[in-house]
């Protein structure tokens, strides 16, 4: 049986059945994933395009981002996404 054609029967998933009203984080592949995981990555790696390479900024936001890019990998974004950015592709990759 085919991976599609296991989930061909499954409803969709809604963002409640992931955290329920008042829940902020769940258990994901071992880790703690915090609501807001990958909205809070996306808007560091929209805003690491306007920052220079080697300032403290870029490097504060490369540092976030590594330390949510091990959640990010855990709920699969890896496997359904890929990042514009080679700079966001090497930040995702360095955590795996």
């Amino acid at each position: 049986m085919t991976q599609s054609s296991t989930h061909q029967h499954q409803p969709a998933v809604r963002p409640e059945d992931v955290l329920p009203e008042g829940v902020d984080s769940t258990a994901m592949g071992g880790l703690t994933v915090r609501k807001g995981s990958v909205a809070a990555f996306v808007a560091n790696a929209l805003r690491l395009e306007d920052l220079t390479e080697g300032t403290p900024e870029y490097a504060a936001l490369v540092a976030q981002m590594r330390e949510l890019a091990p959640a990010l990998r855990a709920i699969g974004l890896n496997d359904v996404f890929q990042p514009r950015s080679p700079a966001v592709e090497r930040i995702l990759a360095e955590a795996a």
